[in-house]
This record gives C-alpha cells, sequence and structure tokens, in this order.
C-alpha cells in the first residue's frame, strides 16, 4: 500500500465530517491511531505539552489543509491552549486563545524570532518586512510607515477605484468569485504598488506573484522539475529582474505608487532603503496585499450572496454615497462612512481569516501559559481559534455583523479576541489601506449588481497554502438598471 493510499484510509472517517460539531476530541484517535505524548520533558514547575505526531511523513498535513481553524480548534477543545503535532515541516507547537496568544505577539522578552516563517517563504520573499527580526525590524518598519501615511493611502484609495470600474465592466452574469476577485486584486496591486498594470509584461509579473505564493507551502521543497517549488524559484527571478529594471527610473520620479513611495522613504534622522531592500520588500508587500485582499473580498461577497437582507442594508448606503458624490471616486472618509459594510467586513475577516496561523521560532528556553518551551521550537498561532471563542463571542458559528456595532462590540471582549491583521510589533503594517481596497471593491459591486449563489452551496477552504476557497466559489450576477 502506498503512502499516500494509507494516509487516505487513515483519514476517510476524519475527512468527511459534515459539520464543526463532529471534529472534536475523538479526532486525536481517529485521525492518527496514537496516544498523545508530551512534546518534551518538563522542568519542575511547568507543564509538559500534550499532542501526537500524527501520520508518518504526514503528520497532521492532511487533516489541517481539509478542515483549517476547524481542525485547530478541535484539537484546543481536546487538549487546550497549547499543544503540538507534526507537518511535513517538522514539530510545531500550537498556541490558540486569546491569552496565550497575546504572550507570543507582544514578545516583551524577545523570546520569539520570525525564522518560523523564513524556514517557510524565505525563498520566494527573502528579507521582506514580515522575516525581519527585534532592532532591524524595528528600523526598517519606521521607513515603511513614510509610505502608508494618511496622505499617501489617500492617493493608493484614488487610483483603486478606476481600475476596480475597468474589470467589473467585463465580468459576465455567471463567474466564480475568487479568480475574478484574484485578478482585481491584482491590478489594483500593480497600479497602486507599482505604477503600471497593462501588457505581457504586467501579466508575467501577476504570474509570477503567484507562482511564489503558491510554492510557499509545497511539500515538495527541492529545485525539481514539474513542482510547485520550482515554479516559485523562477518567479522569485521574474520578478526581481523587473523591480531592479524600474528602480532607477522611480528613483529619479515623483509617482504617486508604493514602489516611488519606498524609494523615497526616509526618516526624521535620515535613515533610507537601499535598492536590495526596496526589491526585496515590494516582492513582499505585493504578495501580503493582493492575497489576504482577496480572500476578505471573496468572503465578504459570499456572506453578502448569503445574506441578502445585509446586501440591501450595505445597497441602500452605497446607493445613497453615490447620490451625494455622483460619478466621483469614493475618498478614504466617503469609503468609512459606509459603516454597514464595515460591520460586514469584520464579521467575514472574523469567520474566514486571510491569515489564520502565523509563525515563530523561540530563541531560548521560554513559557508559553505555564507550558515548557524548549529553545528551537518552532510555535505557530492559530489566531482563527480566538474568533471562535465562546468566552469572547455570542454564539460565533453564527453570521452576525452587529456583533462589531456601537451597542456590542463583542470584539472588545479581549484585545486578542479579533486579530485577522495580526498583532505586536509584527501587525500589518498595511491593514488600513487593504481594509479600504475591500471597502471600494464591495462598494462597487453593490452599485454594479446584485449576486447571489446556490442555496446548497457552502463556503469551503483549501488550507494548502493561505485560504483559497474550494470551488472559486460560483456566483450569478444581476446588473442593476
Amino acid at each position: 500500500m502506498s503512502l499516500m493510499q494509507h494516509a487516505r484510509e487513515r483519514w476517510s472517517s476524519v475527512l468527511t465530517l459534515p459539520t464543526p460539531d463532529r471534529v472534536d476530541g475523538a479526532l486525536l484517535a481517529a485521525s492518527t491511531g496514537r496516544r498523545p505524548a508530551p512534546f518534551a520533558a518538563a522542568p519542575e514547575g511547568t507543564r509538559e505539552i500534550p499532542g501526537d505526531a500524527g501520520l508518518p511523513l504526514l503528520g497532521h498535513a492532511l487533516a489541517y489543509v481539509r478542515f483549517g481553524h476547524r481542525f485547530t480548534r478541535a484539537r484546543t477543545d481536546a487538549l487546550g491552549p497549547v499543544w503540538w503535532m507534526r507537518s511535513p515541516a517538522g514539530r510545531a507547537v500550537v498556541v490558540t486563545g486569546p491569552e496565550a496568544t497575546r504572550e507570543v505577539l507582544t514578545n516583551r522578552d524577545k523570546v520569539f524570532s520570525q525564522e518560523g516563517w523564513r524556514a517557510t517563504v524565505d525563498a520566494f520573499f527573502h528579507r521582506g518586512l514580515m522575516l525581519l527580526d527585534f532592532d532591524e525590524h524595528r528600523a526598517h518598519r519606521r521607513i515603511m510607515q513614510e509610505a502608508f501615511t494618511a496622505d499617501r493611502i489617500a492617493g493608493y484609495v484614488a487610483t483603486t477605484t478606476p481600475v476596480v470600474r475597468e474589470v467589473m465592466a467585463g465580468w459576465p452574469s455567471t463567474m466564480r468569485l475568487y479568480p475574478a476577485l484574484k485578478r482585481l486584486t491584482l491590478d489594483v496591486a500593480q497600479a497602486v504598488f507599482m505604477g503600471s498594470r497593462s501588457g505581457p509584461e504586467a501579466d508575467a509579473v501577476n504570474r509570477a506573484f503567484v507562482d511564489c505564493v503558491r510554492a510557499a507551502n509545497a511539500f515538495v521543497r527541492k529545485d525539481v522539475p514539474g513542482t510547485r517549488w520550482r515554479r516559485g524559484l523562477r518567479g522569485r527571478v521574474v520578478l526581481e529582474d523587473w523591480f531592479r529594471s524600474n528602480l532607477e527610473a522611480k528613483r529619479a520620479g515623483a509617482g504617486i505608487d508604493l514602489f516611488s513611495a519606498l524609494c523615497h522613504a526616509q526618516t526624521d534622522d535620515g535613515r533610507r532603503f537601499s535598492d536590495d531592500d526596496v526589491v526585496n520588500h515590494m516582492i513582499f508587500l505585493m504578495m501580503a496585499a493582493h492575497d489576504t485582499s482577496t480572500t476578505t473580498a471573496v468572503a465578504t461577497a459570499y456572506h453578502l450572496a448569503r445574506h441578502p437582507e445585509w446586501q440591501e442594508r450595505c445597497r441602500a448606503a452605497s446607493d445613497a454615497l453615490a447620490g451625494r458624490i455622483g460619478d466621483a471616486a469614493p475618498t478614504v472618509e466617503d469609503l468609512r462612512s459606509l459603516t454597514d459594510l464595515d460591520l460586514v467586513i469584520r464579521e467575514a475577516l472574523r469567520m474566514d481569516a486571510p491569515v489564520p496561523v502565523v509563525m515563530r521560532t523561540a530563541v531560548r528556553d521560554t513559557r508559553i501559559a505555564g507550558h515548557h518551551v524548549p529553545q528551537g521550537t518552532r510555535v505557530v498561532v492559530a489566531q482563527a481559534v480566538n474568533h471562535y471563542d465562546r468566552t469572547c463571542w455570542t454564539d460565533p458559528e453564527r453570521f452576525d455583523p452587529e456583533r462589531f456595532g456601537p451597542q456590542r462590540r463583542e470584539d472588545r471582549s479581549d484585545r486578542d479576541a479579533w486579530i485577522p491583521f495580526g498583532g505586536g510589533v509584527h501587525k500589518c503594517i498595511g491593514m488600513h489601506f487593504g481594509t479600504l481596497e475591500v471597502t471600494a471593491i464591495l462598494h462597487e459591486m453593490l452599485r454594479r449588481f446584485r449576486w447571489s449563489v446556490d442555496p446548497g452551496h457552502r463556503l469551503r477552504w483549501d488550507n494548502t497554502s493561505l485560504p483559497v476557497p474550494v470551488g472559486g466559489v460560483p456566483v450569478r450576477l444581476r446588473h442593476r438598471g
């Protein structure tokens, strides 16, 4: 029997479970056939970390790919907020729940480094902001903040709407949301971040970004023909060549795109990015921006399709805004006035976090929630689990945007109850523009279309890399008169 046949048989009872309630503590036995075992011997005064190794070679990878946060929630229910598992990348300690999450992300003692990310994505997003540590990270972030000032964000927003309108004008009456919105957010990212978005060169850059993202979680991590890894390595070369060939013009010009902003960014004490810094940060930011925006826009549009009362409520506000500004592109203030749409986006971010886990590595022996964590341990913060914590959220399985409204503000039940943008010093630097971009996209959709999904369709995510909706979310669009 082959390894994959063995894996399919071992996991068959788990991979067909229809509801989150069925993925519970029994998953430990059903998925691995092994007894839980401690991660490492714990010194006196600390607790051992429970968990198990899962399948040979694959560990728990198949269950996570299939179930995502449903899997991490089930393990948390069975084992507590700190537990361990194994994947093809090796063993990792998984941290869930607001309190334990806060210990890792706050990182007051600088005990957790970004090595967990570097081991996974450095080949494609080398020295991106997320992969830097401690003083170096702080220095780079200070410079990069100059590219995300209020004035810069206003310029990015002004660039976004014309692209959205142009692309949506060609949308058919039936389509799959994910590929359509991914193409749209790539076009927006090229216009906003790079200042150009047409021609075969732009298409090659788009393909290179997609190949790099897909390669980051490849099972085969060797430069072998036909693999995601090889396509990602080739994509990185394409991106480096493109950014380097345009550096001189961007440094000499006065563009309003992010590429130009990074070329000219300078702190009060005169610190600037080198050419290598600009190239590395641009490749990382393009990935981070378009992929998370796509996931958030897809999830929000899906929930609006499933809940037409909210779609009409948000559409009424968008129509009212259009009545005030006419055909002008909405400003930052205009988009922020769409408070009902903001509630829906926040709820979509809660239910379908675009980045469900973040990774760290312990640089020395430490503790998390009283558990002993040895030096060198890869630590995975499964933050999406917090979004379903019943001590923080009322009926968390239910779509309920009002939970973010001023009368309830369940997101304030704990400062780490809702963290779709991460936390601590590595909190997403582009979160404000990202939210405005998604708002602009949904505003234009609401103005142009009414849309629906098949009543039997349920959103399910493939978690091989960042979450991707299985089947692409087929929708029907009705153009408004």
